[in-house]
């Protein structure tokens, strides 16, 4: 796990002051490597790394580069069959200097050109120099684990592996474009390939990028292609996901450091651990924390696993006094995320580096197995209420939705206000309204603007409902499976664990996030993986012979901080001097009137505001302590 830095001229020469900023942007991300640094310049490039040593610490020394010095490469993560795609190269005629996965891609790279990303397994974003056609060539791993940012500035061609590398270039503009404000309070976080800067990009998951003679050219090479075409019974298919998960953690053990697992108290890590358990043995080493309100801890459940599988436990009661973490996880971060789980995933990325320096994670199986069964189940009820509700209804139960009344206090059958306004719109309008903690009309109005309640006119709506408007399944489970691969996983849970886990020097390795995992997940039809109410039903099924005894039985709890508590309580008051005051960063965009009600709401416990709460004081700390040195802004 690394980070990478670079510059590249689109006319052919590199202007002197983007090549002299390389090391100052390869500073910006030394967290991500503090084992050393590296560079390689020639007349058109200047290509900046930032080494955590993992896999051959002697020799896998970046930017590492080919026999003959044609072609140079910096690599962040680990390449999985590196050691399967060895002797295949070398009966090619390639000779490897080193054991290290970086090689591999390298001379991948020469034998297959962009081809090489489809016979990698893992996680990585990469940039090759290619002297020899004077171009560049960069790819990002299929789901998107690894971050790749990317500008041209000045005719100049930047990219990094976090935004605040960019920033460090002096060819760097700063200018904000708050285009994507609608999304952020909606959903939480900006939508890629768009950031929080104008013309600055990401590149999507699943996706390779080129540099040659001036142009940026941009292709996917890896989507799910099959779904719901395996419908053996469930006693057929958990053998496979067996061998499927297993051989998926066992590739992932491959490390010169310590390595250990996060675990929660779900079954995604329990799992996780226990294959973890039979290769290590008595060498596990597992980590948890959990706030003290027991609605946010699974510290039990999680030592219930523990002492099964014999680990070296390390729990721990986290106790956050935010004016110490929210500053370093909003820097951190570098661009709005309004994820509270940010915040413990910080602290157990903290705790786990104490003992180790690569740890595997439970991430992936919600999007996967169904596991988000408070939209989902809602989601499959919509989809049948729809092949059963009269011609020409849809208006009427949008008229009788959007009058409805609100209110957590009603009992919950008759919270069907969500249901009846889905009811009206097509099934991609409503699974964008299920995805968004916000609703747009509340969004809008929290804008200052009229809350028109059509979700289309949102400017994010397309980039949300695109996903799931495309995916060939005609099961509406399945549909919002495959766009929370797309669009919520890597915007949000991956960009989470990413920054926090490298903020503290940490490489976190996801196994069920194995394409071969996923692609397997999507031929199993939903109806397997969802039984009536009960989400990741597969998943659960295994868990039962694995895990301990009562474990798979506990029902889903996110990785979530008491942020509603927070600001109701302890930082109310720090919450008002801050985002409320009347020179408030967000003052020009929000409707500080509009936002004081909910606050007022929200401390007498009439409602829950807790997120846009959140969501409202991350983006007044993001503009205030990382976007202020920018010049303009583009709404």
């Amino acid at each position: 796990m690394c980070g990478i830095t670079g510059v590249f001229a689109l006319d052919g020469r590199l202007h002197p002051d983007a090549r002299a900023a390389v090391p100052a942007m390869n500073a910006a991300i030394a967290h991500r490597g503090p084992d050393g640094d590296g560079f390689y310049d020639a007349v058109d490039v200047s290509l900046g790394h930032r080494r955590l040593a993992i896999i051959d610490r002697a020799r896998g020394q970046q930017p590492m580069t080919n026999e003959d010095g044609s072609c140079h490469i910096v690599f962040n993560g680990e390449v999985y069959n590196h050691r399967e795609l060895r002797p295949q190269l070398e009966a090619r005629g390639h000779r490897f200097r080193t054991s290290s996965d970086t090689e591999a891609i390298l001379h991948a790279y020469e034998e297959y050109g962009p081809a090489c990303v489809e016979k990698l397994e893992g996680m990585f974003a990469f940039v090759i120099y290619d002297g020899r056609r004077h171009e560049l060539f960069a790819a990002r791993d299929r789901l998107g684990k690894k971050p790749f940012f990317y500008a041209v500035l000045d005719g100049t061609f930047h990219f990094a592996s976090e935004l605040s590398a960019l920033t460090r270039s002096p060819l760097w503009k700063g200018e904000l474009d708050l285009t994507g404000l609608e999304g952020y309070l909606s959903l939480g976080y900006f939508i890629a390939p768009s950031t929080i800067y104008k013309d600055v990009h990401k590149l999507l998951p699943g996706h390779w990028l080129r540099v040659a003679n001036g142009r940026i050219q941009t292709a996917e090479y890896w989507d799910v292609r099959e779904f719901d075409t395996d419908d053996r019974p469930a006693e057929d298919l958990l053998p496979e996901i067996d061998a499927t998960l297993r051989h998926a953690v066992h590739e992932r053990l491959e490390s010169e450091v310590p390595l250990g697992a996060f675990l929660s108290g779900g079954i995604d890590s329990g799992l996780v651990v226990s294959y973890m358990a039979e290769a290590l043995g008595d060498r596990l080493v597992t980590t948890s924390v959990g706030f003290g309100e027991r609605g946010h801890n699974e510290l039990e459940a999680a030592e219930l696993t523990a002492r099964h599988f014999g680990s070296h436990h390390h729990p721990e009661v986290i106790e956050p006094r935010l004016e110490d973490v929210l500053g370093p996880v909003t820097a951190g971060l570098a661009e709005p995320l309004a994820d509270s789980s940010a915040i413990p995933t910080w602290y157990v990325s903290r705790a786990a580096r104490r003992h180790v320096t690569v740890a595997l994670s439970g991430d992936g199986g919600d999007e996967s197995f169904a596991g988000y069964d408070f939209r989902y189940v809602p989601h499959a009820l919509e989809a049948s209420a729809r092949r059963f509700m009269p011609t020409g209804m849809a208006p009427a139960a949008g008229w009788l939705g959007a009058r409805w009344p609100r209110s957590r206090h009603l009992p919950k059958p008759l919270r069907v206000s969500t249901l009846l306004e889905n009811l009206s719109r097509d099934p991609a309008a409503a699974y964008y309204s299920d995805l968004a903690f916000l609703k747009p009309s509340d969004t809008r109005r929290l804008m200052g603007q009229s809350p028109d309640r059509d979700p289309s006119s949102s400017p994010v709506y397309a980039a949300v409902t695109d996903p799931y408007r495309r995916c060939p399944s005609a099961d509406a489970v399945q549909r919002s499976e495959y766009a929370d691969l797309k669009v919520y996983l890597p915007n949000d849970p991956l960009v989470k664990v990413d920054r926090m886990s490298m903020a503290h020097s940490l490489e976190v390795r996801c196994p069920l996030l194995d394409r071969r995992v996923v692609e397997l997940a999507f031929r199993i039809p939903a109806s397997r993986k969802q039984v009536g109410r009960q989400g990741k039903t597969l998943l659960r099924r295994l868990a039962q012979s694995r895990l301990p005894a009562g474990l798979w039985r506990l029902p889903k709890r996110g990785f979530t901080a008491p942020t509603s508590d927070w600001l109701s309580g302890p930082y109310a008051a720090r919450f008002r001097d801050e985002v409320l005051a009347s020179g408030s960063s967000i003052a020009d965009y929000l409707d500080r009137a509009d936002l004081a009600r909910r606050f007022d709401g929200h401390r007498k416990r009439e409602d829950d505001h807790g997120y846009v709460l959140w969501a409202a004081w991350i983006l007044e700390r993001w503009l205030r302590d990382v976007g202020r040195a920018s010049r303009q802004v583009v709404i």
